[in-house]
């Protein structure tokens, strides 16, 4: 990337409100702070269109068995792996199904691996390393639309024919314009010039969020807006299992326990065989006739 390129970024800009932000009380830093975030929030809402088509688009080919493979360097690399680690607990999702790619590895998490942001034979090889096909999504992740691991990621997922996603914080950017849908989320300059963990980064998050949510809605990997397919792998989230099962069927206590030791603590089976008045074996056979999908199996014969 030029110089010139980078210097001439809106997320590389200094924000006006903030040239005096040192010199400010408190109250004004964090009244600041609170209306750049809800800058995000807006910059997110104004791409909702491109957010449609993502989703259906990334819907169906998860639907014919391709992965939803999500990439990034820094800030957005982190933010990838984020949303990627929480699909399985939240979705029950193989994580064979959902997968983070960072620049510098999962160790990058905790410590800063700037010089892999560059490499974009490394974004080439890493994404060649999952031997991507045509029905696999590549989700980049760039506040700048620039980086290079990233479009070196794009590099083997156009070769191969995955569909792409670009989610970006500026107009008109490399990475959008290798993706078959951008999502441009236009956050401006920072409070703290160039540092796009701000209000860049909530976007980003806001994007992730919605992309993986609603993906993972129409996969059937919810009923209604419950969690039941969450893994119930500690107390809290076995309360939480007993708790959706409950709200699902309006049973008592002792008939959703029941249903859960049943089924083995499987969410789904036990709202089906409350609901559709089966055993668990006939509720696993329903559910995936199903294709997991939790009205469906209740209402098949």
């Amino acid at each position: 990337m030029r110089n010139a390129d980078l210097d001439g970024l809106a997320t590389e800009a200094r924000l006006p409100a903030a040239a005096d932000l040192d010199l400010r009380s408190t109250r004004e830093q964090v009244e600041l702070m609170a209306s750049q975030d809800r800058v995000a929030v807006d910059a997110v809402a104004a791409t909702q269109d491109r957010l449609v088509e993502a989703v259906d688009g990334i819907v169906a080919r998860m639907r014919r068995g391709g992965r939803l493979i999500e990439v990034g360097a820094g800030t957005p690399g982190r933010l990838a792996v984020l949303d990627v680690a929480e699909c399985g607990p939240t979705f029950g999702v193989d994580e064979r199904q959902v997968v983070a790619v960072m620049a510098g590895g999962f160790g990058a998490v905790s410590s800063a691996a700037e010089h892999d942001e560059d490499d974009r034979d490394g974004g080439r090889a890493d994404l060649a390393s999952l031997r991507l096909g045509p029905d696999d999504i590549v989700v980049a992740v760039s506040a700048s639309g620039r980086t290079p691991y990233v479009l070196g990621a794009l590099d083997t997922a156009r070769a191969a024919g995955a569909y792409t996603v670009a989610v970006v914080n500026n107009p008109g950017s490399p990475i959008a314009a290798a993706c078959d849908v951008a999502v441009e989320a236009l956050t401006g300059p920072e409070i703290l010039a160039g540092s796009t963990r701000l209000k860049a980064g909530t976007a980003a998050k806001l994007v992730l969020n919605t992309i993986s949510t609603l993906v993972m809605v129409q996969l059937g990997r919810t009923y209604g807006d419950l969690m039941i397919d969450v893994r119930a792998t500690n107390e809290k989230l076995r309360r939480r299992a007993h708790r959706i099962v409950a709200t699902a069927t309006g049973e008592d206590d002792d008939a959703v326990a029941e249903a859960l030791r049943a089924s083995g603590g499987d969410t789904k089976a036990a709202t089906v065989m409350l609901l559709a008045g089966v055993g668990a074996d006939e509720a696993r056979r329903r559910l995936a006739a199903a294709d997991g999908k939790v009205r469906d199996a209740i209402a098949a014969v």
